[in-house]
């Protein structure tokens, strides 16, 4: 008996059939997909492109790759790099990278490229004695102020005569770059009222290194020139006087007014006495020819008394020199020596000139200060009120 075969169902075939409605949804997915895959294209082709134009090590390969790790590629990267065992390793360091740096590179041997560091500060070429011959380590210079293991500030010893050896004069080197120094005023010189105290006042000694004297009286007219701080002047600024100037930024500097220095916005502090000891790096003729109308009444009417200068030598570096017996050749002849190109005298007679230190080793918001030399002004003196102006020094931050 034969089998009818079964007529196709019209309708039932219509329902296999997608309709309208779905071929249309069906388009539209389809669409979106390559829209999207397009858009990834054109995005991943410039994010290759912006990777390739990043600066830095490496080539297109070392580049891509580094790219790649940065934006989670990493194992496609990975199996593509071990195919290149051999070629530069790459820094996969993303903010590095798109710096062009590496933060933390391996050197040929594998050890770790030192980090760069500030140059160290060499100890000071000792400075030729007054008295011949000279003793062991006169005039040799050593740290007298360490600011992180550098010796900022440096000192030497020297005999003012073969006489009066327990009256060594001191030398002292100051670091310019590592340093800030501030000018005080005094409560009587040059007189006044400030805003900068006459004392190194508790809250402001973290970070104070060193102190010292200021120059003759300007009040009666003995320092033959003028002071001024904080846009104040007592005296007057004389043309031709030797001038200690202070700026903004915290740096020194020592010259003749109006000649070598002169008023300019970022002066904040001016301090002058008599005339220069040196000159171009020489000494000048008043040295050896000015009486006391240039260099003032000394204790006594002897020529050796206590005495003190400031000067700065060809690097803008400070040098102060201060002793209980020097004559006003010995001062400019130690300033020359320890390198000053400038030089002024400061303050003369045995209580004024001091050279302090301060150390903070135990504490350093409170150093304790010590004398140069023998000074006969304890070393506390500017934790006190001072009478006259000095400075105060600061290791910078």
């Amino acid at each position: 008996m034969r089998l009818r075969r079964k007529p196709r169902d019209p309708a039932g075939a219509a329902g296999n059939r997608p309709t309208a409605t779905v071929r249309s949804r069906r388009r539209r997915v389809l669409y979106a997909t390559l829209g999207s895959a397009a858009a990834t294209a054109v995005v991943a082709a410039f994010c290759v492109n912006a990777a390739l134009d990043t600066p830095g090590p490496g080539g297109a390969q070392t580049k891509l790759a580094r790219w790649g790790h940065c934006h989670g590629l990493g194992s496609v990267v990975s199996l593509v790099d071990n195919a290149h065992q051999d070629s530069t390793s790459v820094d996969v360091s993303c903010n590095a990278a798109a710096l062009g740096i590496r933060p933390n590179p391996l050197g040929p041997s594998g050890k770790p490229t030192p980090t760069p560091t500030v140059p160290p500060i060499p100890l000071h070429a000792p400075v030729q004695p007054l008295v011949s011959p000279a003793q062991s380590g006169e005039g040799v210079f050593s740290a007298l102020v360490k600011e992180k293991g550098q010796p900022v500030i440096q000192s030497a010893l020297v005999r003012p005569d073969g006489y009066d050896v327990g009256f060594p004069a001191g030398i002292v080197w100051m670091k310019q770059h590592a340093l800030r120094f501030d000018l005080h005023p005094g409560v009587s010189e040059p007189g006044g009222s400030w805003p900068v105290p006459s004392t190194i006042a508790p809250g402001e000694r973290t970070d104070l290194v060193a102190a010292y004297n200021g120059g003759f009286k300007v009040s009666n007219g003995d320092s033959h020139g003028g002071f001024y701080l904080d846009g104040r002047t007592i005296g007057y600024l004389r043309d031709g006087a030797a001038s200690e100037v202070f700026h903004r930024d915290g740096s020194l500097t020592v010259g003749v007014w109006n000649e070598d220095v002169r008023m300019a916005p970022d002066v904040v502090g001016v301090r002058q006495c008599l005339v220069p000891l040196v000159r171009d790096g020489r000494i000048t003729g008043d040295v050896y020819n000015g009486g006391t109308g240039t260099w003032g009444f000394d204790d006594g009417g002897n020529p050796a008394v206590a005495r003190s200068g400031v000067g700065v030598d060809r690097n803008g570096d400070i040098v102060y020199v201060g002793g209980r017996l020097l004559t006003v050749q010995s001062l400019a002849t130690l300033l020359q020596r320890a390198g000053a190109v400038t030089a002024m005298m400061l303050d003369i007679n045995l209580s004024w000139p001091s050279f302090i230190s301060y150390d903070a080793t135990k504490n350093p918001h409170d150093p304790v200060p010590r004398n140069l030399v023998n000074f006969v002004r304890a070393a506390t003196r500017y934790y006190d009120y001072s009478s006259r102006d000095f400075v105060a020094v600061y290791a910078r931050p």
